[in-house]
Order: C-alpha cells, then sequence, then structure tokens
C-alpha cells in the first residue's frame, strides 16, 4: 500500500478525498478495527466503511482523514517506479498482505528481498512497484542537490515500533496500519507521519550507509534480480488468470457450485479489458444484478480492473460465437447476453477512442528536470520524435536536440519492463494499439525522455573461467563464447588469475545487455559461468564520516541463517552493498568497492569464509583505493574460532537482531591480525633406473629438481596442525565431502568429531611415536619433544571451537603473554586422541613446547596436516611457517561497557523527530505537561546514575569470584533505569533532552 511521500505524487492522477478507494458502508460480525487510527469499530449495524477494491476499513470519522491511497490506483501514482525482487513462496506469520491488507498466514504469499513488502501469489499482479531506489547517481549535479527522502511503506511494523511524532505505540496486531521509512527504520501514525521531516539522514546507520545517490546502474534491458545478483521466483508466464483481491472467484465452476455462488438475482460476468486478454484468457469476473443497466456493468468492470478515470470514456460490450462484438443495449442487457456453454457471460470493456487525437503523458524521469511530467496532444501526423522535441521543451531544454534522446516505453505490469520506442513512429496509432490490447496495461504504461547517451559504466563479471590464462587466452575465450569476430567490449580488467574471474567493460547498454544474455547460459568445460552486471559507486558523493559497510555472506553456512541474514542486510542497508559469496566470491563487492579510500567489511560465515575473503583481500588490494579496511563477523560455521578471539560469539543463533550487529560493527574497534606463510617443501624424489639402464635426459632432471614445482604455499590466520589432530579434522571433511546434505548442523558435526577420535582410541593409532618421527626448529633453535601425537601451532588462543590449548595457567617458562598481533606463534603439544577430547572439552589443555617467530618442521614420512582446518597428506620434506607481509585489520566487538555508554548516549539523545516545517501543526504544551516530563527526566537521571555509581562500587570492593554472581544485580537495576528512560512518554513533540 502506498502513502503519499517522495515517490508518491496525488497530481498523477485524478484523485479525490477519498484517495482513489471505494467506501461503502458496511456491517460487520466480529471486532474490526480501524486501519487508519488502529482502533476497535463499535457499533452494532453499519459500523464503518470498507473499500470494495482494497479492503480498508475506517471510522466514519476518519473517512476524510484518510491517508492510504488504494491499491487499485497507487500503481499510477509511483514517480519512479523500481521493481520487487520476489522471494521464493511460502506462508508468511505475522504479516499482512499490502495490496489486499488481509493476513498472509494461511495462503501462499511472497515478500521483496530489498524492502517490507508482502504481497499473496494471487494478489502479485496488482502490487506496487515502488522498491527503495537504491541508485539515484545524477552526473553533474551537486552533492548538496541530491538530498535523501523518506521511503514511507505502510503496516508490518516491528513489533516495538513507537511513533517519532506523538511517542505513542503505533504497531498493530490486527490490521495493515502504521508507517515505516524503508532506509532509517523511523516509525509514526498514519496521523503523524506527514508531520515528519521530509529529508532522511539513514538513522543510526548512517556512517556505514552506502548513500543511494553515489551508486549508478548500467541502463539495461536486465531485470531487477539479476542486477542486485538474487534469483529469487520466476515470475510465471503472462497467460496466469488473475483474480481481484476483493473478491477471488474460480474460474470456470460447475452448475452445483454455481447455484451455491450465485444468487437468484445477481450474475457472475466474465470481463476482458482488451484483445490481448482475450487471446492469454486474463480475465476479471464481477457478480452484477441481473437487473443491472449498462452504466453499472461499466462502473463494476472499472472497478474490477482499477481504472481510475471518466466513466463516460468508456463502453461495454459482449462477444458473439463468431468473435464480433456487439453493443449492451438497456433497458436489461443481461437478457439478451449470449453465454457459451459451460462459460460465464463474456464481456468486453472498451474505450472511447478518438480517431483523431489523443492526449499522452510524457515524464522527465532520469532528466531530474523540476516537473514531473507534461500532457502532449498527439495526432494523426505526429511521431515520436515530435513528441520528444515538444516534451523537451516543455521540461525547460532545448528541443532542437530531440536526436539526443529517446522515447522509452516502460511498462509496470507485473514488475517494470522497457522498450525503445522508434523515433518514426506514430504516436497516436501506438496509443491506440495499447487501449485496444489491454486498458489495463494502457493505464500502468508511461513514456519516459531519456538521453541516448549513458554516463554510467556498463562493467560485468565472469567467473568461472580456467585459472592462470593470459590475457589473449581470455579474450579468445570470451569472442568464442560471445559468437563475435571483433571485440564488443572495449576493455578487459582488472583479470584474477588466481580464481579465472575477470572484469569487461562495454561502451554502449545494447552491447553489455546482449553480452549477459548469451554468457548468463554459456558453459566452458563443463562449468557454467557467472555473470553478474557490476553497480559503479561514485565516493565523492559520501559525507566524510561516512565509511560504508561491504557485507560478504556465505548463504550455505549455518544452514539457512544465510539466507536469512542477507535478506536482512538487504533490507536495512542499500542492497547494492550486500554480496552473496557463492556468486562470484567475495571479489564481486571489492571490485565494486575499488574507488572508496575508506570503508569496513563484514563477513558472514565460518573461519574458512573468513579465510576466502582476507585471500581476496590480498588480490584485489593492489587496484584498491583502501589498502586494508577492517573486517567484522558474522560467524555461522562450525569452529569460529576468530570470531571468538574478537568477540563475535562462536555462532549465529538467529536470535541476535542483525539491526544489532550493524551497531556493534559502527562502534567496533579496529586490531591488527597477525598473518603467517606456511610454505610446504617436498622432498627430491629419486629417479627410477630406466630400462636401458641409460642415465635420464638433462630435461627430464631439470623437471624433477625444479624446486617451483615441489614448493606450494597457504597464508595462516588461525593455527596449523599436524597428527592426531589434522587426522581427525581429514575424516571428518572426507565424510562430509561424500554426505554433504548430512553436515548441516552444528551439534551433528562435532558428535561426529568424537565419532572419529574414539575410533583412533580403539582402532587406528596412525600418529603413534610422532615425537620421534618429525624435527622441530624453533626460531633456528632444535626442540625436544616429549611423547605426543600431534603438534598445534597457535595464532589464536582459540581451537577446535573456542577451547584453548595453550591453556589458561599463569605465562611460566619464560613464555610472553600470546595475542593475536604480537608477533609470536605457541607450538603446543598433545599427547594423544584422549587428550585431544579432553582440550576441546575445555577439561584440560596442552603441553607448552615453544614460542617464536620463526618455525620449522622437517618430515621424512607422509603426515596428515591441516591449516585454519583444512586438512590434506602432506609429503615428506620441510614446513617452514614465517611472519607474512600480508596483514589483516579486523574489527573486535565492543565490549559490555561500550554498550552502556551508547545507552547513555540514546538517553541522551533527543526524545522527538524533527517535524516539517511546512506541513506541521503546531503543537502546544501545558506547563503542567512540562513539569511532568522535566520531572520524568529528573528521575530517570538520577536513577540511572545511581546504579551505574553502585555497580562501580561494587566492582572495587568485591572479588572476582563473588564479582560473577553479585554484578548480576547491579546489572539488573542499570537495566531498569534505562528501561524506564524507554517507557517514558512525552506529551510534547518539539520538547528534547538537554
Amino acid at each position: 500500500m502506498a502513502a503519499e511521500g517522495h515517490n508518491v505524487d496525488a497530481t498523477l492522477l485524478g484523485i479525490g478525498r477519498d484517495h482513489g478507494h471505494y467506501f461503502v458502508k458496511k456491517t460487520f460480525g466480529k471486532p474490526t478495527y480501524c486501519h487508519h487510527c488502529c482502533d476497535k469499530i463499535w457499533g452494532m449495524l453499519t459500523q464503518g466503511y470498507v473499500c470494495e477494491v482494497c479492503n480498508f476499513i475506517c471510522h466514519d470519522k476518519c473517512l476524510k482523514t484518510v491517508v492510504s491511497f488504494c491499491s487499485g490506483v497507487a500503481l499510477q501514482l509511483i514517480k519512479n517506479p523500481v521493481a520487487h525482487t520476489w522471494s521464493d513462496q511460502g506462508y508468511i506469520k505475522r504479516h499482512f498482505c499490502c495490496v489486499c491488507r488481509r493476513r498472509t498466514d494461511d495462503q501462499l504469499s511472497v515478500e521483496c528481498e530489498v524492502c517490507e513488502y508482502y504481497v499473496h501469489v494471487e494478489c502479485q499482479d496488482l502490487a506496487v512497484s515502488d522498491c527503495k531506489e537504491a541508485a539515484t547517481y545524477v552526473p553533474n549535479l551537486d552533492k548538496a542537490a541530491q538530498k535523501q527522502h523518506h521511503h514511507m511503506r505502510e503496516g508490518n511494523l516491528p513489533r516495538d515500533s513507537k511513533c517519532v511524532v506523538c511517542k505513542k505505540t503505533c504497531y498493530s496486531y490486527e490490521c495493515l496500519a502504521g508507517m515505516r521509512c524503508e532506509w532509517c527504520g523511523q516509525t509514526a501514525h498514519a496521523i503523524c507521519y506527514r508531520q515528519m521531516n521530509r529529508e532522511c539522514d539513514f538513522g543510526v546507520l548512517r556512517k556505514i550507509m552506502l548513500p543511494p545517490n553515489s551508486v549508478t546502474i548500467p541502463r539495461t534491458e536486465l531485470p531487477m534480480e539479476q542486477l542486485l545478483n538474487i534469483h529469487g521466483m520466476q515470475i510465471e508466464s503472462q497467460s496466469r488468470k488473475v483474480s481481484s483481491p476483493s473478491k477471488i472467484t474460480s474460474d470456470d465452476v460447475s452448475a452445483g457450485s454455481s447455484e451455491e455462488k450465485e444468487r437468484e438475482d445477481s450474475e457472475i460476468l466474465r470481463i476482458y479489458d482488451g484483445n490481448s486478454s482475450l487471446r492469454n484468457q486474463v480475465y476479471r469476473t464481477a457478480s452484477v444484478p441481473k437487473t443491472a443497466t449498462v452504466q453499472q456493468i461499466r462502473d463494476a468492470a472499472l472497478r474490477r480492473f482499477h481504472i481510475q478515470d471518466n466513466p463516460e470514456s468508456y463502453y461495454v460490450t459482449q462477444v458473439s460465437n463468431n468473435g464480433e462484438e456487439e453493443p449492451l443495449e438497456d433497458p436489461v442487457p443481461l437478457r439478451n447476453v449470449k453465454r457459451p456453454e459451460g462459460r460465464r457471460a463474456q464481456i468486453f470493456l472498451r474505450f472511447k477512442d478518438d480517431p483523431e487525437k489523443a492526449v499522452v503523458k510524457i515524464y522527465g524521469g532520469w532528466l531530474r528536470v523540476p516537473v514531473t511530467f507534461c500532457a502532449i496532444t498527439v495526432t494523426k501526423e505526429t511521431l515520436v520524435q515530435d513528441v520528444i522535441s515538444e516534451a523537451l521543451q516543455s521540461f525547460g531544454l532545448d528541443g532542437a536536440t530531440w536526436n539526443r534522446y529517446n522515447l522509452i516505453e516502460v511498462s509496470l505490469d507485473r514488475g517494470v519492463a522497457e522498450r525503445t520506442a522508434n523515433p518514426q513512429e506514430n504516436m497516436l496509432q501506438l496509443v491506440r494499439n495499447l487501449r485496444k490490447d489491454s486498458l489495463r496495461r494502457y493505464h500502468v504504461v508511461r513514456f519516459y525522455v531519456q538521453e541516448k547517451e549513458d554516463p554510467h559504466d556498463h562493467a560485468v563479471f565472469v567467473g568461472n573461467l580456467p585459472v592462470s590464462l593470459a590475457q589473449r587466452q581470455y579474450e579468445r575465450i570470451l569472442l568464442k563464447l560471445l559468437g563475435a569476430k571483433e571485440k564488443p567490449f572495449t576493455a578487459i580488467g582488472p583479470i584474477y588469475f588466481e580464481y579465472g574471474s575477470l572484469v569487461i567493460t562495454f561502451n554502449t547498454p545494447k552491447a553489455a545487455t546482449a553480452a549477459v544474455q548469451k554468457l548468463q547460459n554459456a558453459t566452458y568445460e563443463d562449468k557454467k559461468l557467472i555473470v553478474l552486471c557490476l553497480p559503479n559507486v561514485q565516493p565523492h558523493m559520501f559525507e566524510k564520516d561516512v565509511e560504508p559497510l561491504l557485507v560478504l555472506v556465505n548463504v550455505k553456512s549455518g544452514g539457512c541463517q544465510g539466507t536469512e541474514l542477507i535478506s536482512s542486510f538487504r533490507k536495512l542497508l542499500n542492497p547494492f552493498q550486500v554480496f552473496d559469496v557463492l556468486k562470484g566470491g567475495p571479489l564481486v563487492g571489492l571490485y565494486v568497492f575499488r574507488n572508496i579510500p575508506k570503508y569496513k567489511i563484514l563477513a558472514c560465515g565460518g573461519d574458512g569464509t573468513i579465510g576466502w575473503v582476507l585471500q581476496c583481500l590480498d588480490i584485489a588490494k593492489q587496484d584498491a583505493a583502501c589498502f586494508s579496511p577492517p573486517c567484522g563477523i558474522v560467524p555461522l560455521g562450525t569452529g569460529n574460532d576468530l570470531s571468538r578471539v574478537l568477540r563475535w560469539g562462536g555462532g549465529y543463533t538467529g536470535e541476535e537482531n542483525p539491526m544489532d550487529i550493524l551497531r556493534d560493527v559502527i562502534e567496533a574497534e579496529e586490531v591488527r591480525l597477525d598473518r603467517w606463510a606456511v610454505v610446504f617443501h617436498e622432498e627430491e624424489r629419486s629417479q627410477p633406473p630406466t630400462s636401458s639402464g641409460a642415465e635420464p635426459s638433462p630435461e627430464t632432471e631439470q623437471m624433477m629438481s625444479n624446486p617451483e614445482d615441489q614448493t606450494s604455499m597457504i597464508i595462516m590466520n588461525n593455527y596449523f596442525g599436524i597428527g592426531i589432530d589434522a587426522d581427525v579434522c581429514l575424516k571428518f571433511h572426507n565424510k562430509r565431502d561424500a554426505n554433504p546434505e548430512k553436515f548441516s548442523s552444528r551439534l551433528f558435526n562435532k558428535t561426529q568429531y568424537v565419532k572419529i577420535g574414539l575410533q583412533k582410541v580403539f582402532f587406528e593409532r596412525t600418529c603413534k611415536d610422532l615425537w620421534k618421527r618429525i624435527e622441530l626448529e624453533v626460531d633456528g633453535r632444535v626442540i625436544d619433544l616429549p611423547n605426543i601425537e600431534g603438534i598445534v601451532i597457535l595464532n589464536l588462543l582459540s581451537w577446535g571451537s573456542g577451547a584453548n590449548p595453550w591453556g589458561t595457567a599463569k605465562e611460566e617458562g619464560g613464555f610472553q603473554k600470546p595475542t593475536h598481533y604480537d608477533g609470536l606463534l605457541e607450538v603446543v603439544g598433545i599427547s594423544d586422541v584422549s587428550r585431544l577430547g579432553l582440550i576441546q572439552s575445555k577439561l584440560s589443555a596442552g603441553i607448552r613446547i615453544a614460542q617464536g617467530g620463526s618455525i620449522r618442521i622437517t618430515t621424512h614420512e607422509e603426515w596428515p596436516v591441516q591449516v585454519d582446518g583444512e586438512p590434506h597428506i602432506q609429503p615428506p620434506g620441510t614446513i617452514t611457517i614465517l611472519k607474512s607481509a600480508l596483514k589483516a585489520t579486523m574489527l573486535r566487538k565492543p565490549t559490555w561497557k561500550r554498550w552502556r555508554e551508547r545507552r547513555r548516549q540514546e538517553l541522551e539523545a533527543p526524545l522527538s523527530a524533527p517535524l516539517a516545517t511546512d506541513d506541521c501543526v503546531d503543537i502546544e504544551a501545558s506547563t503542567s505537561e512540562k513539569k511532568h516530563f522535566n520531572f520524568k527526566r529528573r528521575v530517570m537521571k538520577s536513577r540511572l546514575g545511581k546504579s551505574l555509581s553502585r555497580f562501580e562500587e561494587r566492582r572495587n570492593s568485591l572479588g572476582k569470584k563473588q564479582m560473577k554472581k553479585k554484578s548480576s544485580d547491579a546489572e539488573k537495576e542499570c537495566h531498569s533505569a534505562v528501561e524506564f528512560g524507554e517507557n517514558s512518554s512525552v506529551s510534547n513533540p518539539d520538547e528534547q533532552f538537554v
């Protein structure tokens, strides 16, 4: 449901004070609530009014103050239409349909992946294409001139929503009510929201929000799902039959059900709005009295197709058996209507065309002119180029430059579809054909004047190509897949050779669209290519204190939690700053953010995903403006050791509020993470003697002794293991690779670890006498090993899902206190599998062996090893661990003390939102109300100060053991003071904290 705001303009359509509703009085047989004021409607008979089209219910007293537009006309009031990105079908609990205003619990429904728009599948055709405008950058326009406005959405508010104007609860469980901004999250009553300031500051997420006025997307004909890299539900075919949301009737009913549904004095008609709807059998049903006049049938048909226009411009006809149309005539038009066997009477709704002229609305759109549209009268001789010239003059531009512009036909039926009109096309004939095919589609079609030259870049990301090829080889592959002899793209690069990915740039949107459509279904070497159309970011549009957040989510981590998180982050942030790493990897998002001088990263996944992000960051930082952006973590994996050390927790449970996660990212502190290079060098294998006894050739000897072929390197972030722990990890990974669908639960994964460990205890001891079969050097010193079966080298004090093999005892033996930024590694020995289980159960610690900055391990046989949880079998040779020059900056979650300071700042912040100067009504509070408010404020500050001081006193006086038991009381008092401040209401919206 649409509400008047920056993207909705009531002047686009002639609508009266009823906002397009068809209100009729109704008697409600059960408790009903007003959708305007949220109060219960009392009475016995004809208690209130209901809209026949969208089911909007209101009091008699609220009828004149309704601000919500009817869903039947809302689609025609959108200034800049943006298509929704629909999710898969399902039953959505505790929400309401934005079209018919009924609950979504018991019917199949879909939701937009970008905004809070929910709709039944049966109502999806009437959905209003007013999704968030996430890319609004206009070249050659000053930053101060591009102001961000609220994007108001009606209903489906959070449960704790309070009006920013009157400070009262605006959430309703009973109906679709209340307003919320899709960007800043501010909520308000329908009565109060017009008093809000028109400009939006993005609320608490302003510092990490990617501003829409800094983002551009290529003007291609690709759907929004592909531009956002979201592949949701596919739109059904055009032949799908649609029904009105107010009355849903079956397609064809038998005689028995017909008698039950139809009363003796009424008849159900099948109404078509054009030739196209008849061919595709897309119709609406309407129930009218059998004695209805032609005018009544016509008005019912207009309501069913949600057409707000002069009724005298329309007429109705009937479809005969030979396909010809016959007009309906009074006094009883339905008496002579012909009915096909077993079907309803078929009625046509037609428009009275003027054969000489027509009036067409032309919109400025991206021209950003002060006039939204202009009305132009076209005749038989008017061409499209004439319309462009006249529209430019109406917009205050030079009409002689019409050849620099195109006329774009934009259809809002089932999303947003575009078509470029031919300049030599007859405009009057184009309009008449639209009316003849479908009147409903004609009313949701617009004509926009748009520049031919697209100032935006057309960058396309292509992945899943062979790795480590030359640039010319990649060009040949692309030309072969595109079926072109000459390069249709202007540039290629950067090329990420390690991942077989690259970026190609086109100079025209037509060429970019054609390339994406050809490559998205192409395969090379039995691998389907990953093709993405990328946005472009203009950093000069940022405010000084804005550091946008790049969100990288692994949707397969943590079961389905990754899917829920990415949807939540797209709704809270700009969807163009949220990426799924399974579609192109982290390199896609890093390329989009390459020109931003300072930004943050939030990686959502396990330790493997974090390592993947850091590895891609090492590759992309060479051409990036920000060399080392700080990275935060949302733990979705099984181990999550790095996130534990950085206080982000041991695993995302789904109960955390995504908004709180983003707030923690804003307040997180930056820390350094040491990274280490693990170099594997295999022993030179002896060449077996030839059958003839001749010596090997020089080429063969050179190939066998080439050190580059026998040396590999892996960057380590967390830990390295050799022996028993790596053997258990390898067995687990082999089982998971064989049946990946079974390993979707953290609890199941841990039970499998225990099962493998028990097998090692009783049946397999492949790592016995490890201490005798390897050699260890730390900082050049040979270390005598104790009787152990495994070695773990730690960069973090967390290993194996939160265990600490180094131990928590006081430092002894000359060891320093370990951290993840001290430039040292800790070497720990594991005696056997039972000790390994005790360590992972956090009941014991390992054997401290050494601590140093350079480690060398020499082996003479194959051993299982692991680096950051990724195991493999390492042939005999040397393993060297050295400090890497590649450093990483991480984000550490703030402590509870920092959270307490944040809550205090929120209490000291103004309680009321700034009010609009032009729409605001004068709000005056009495002296007694002001005194009452000041009294509440003093009591709240006093209670908060006393509880905090008492908490500090107890912290200083009590011991550590007693503090754990006693500090909870002081925390409860502090939280009670905070809750008291939140629950205190303000009578005067202009009153603020000092």
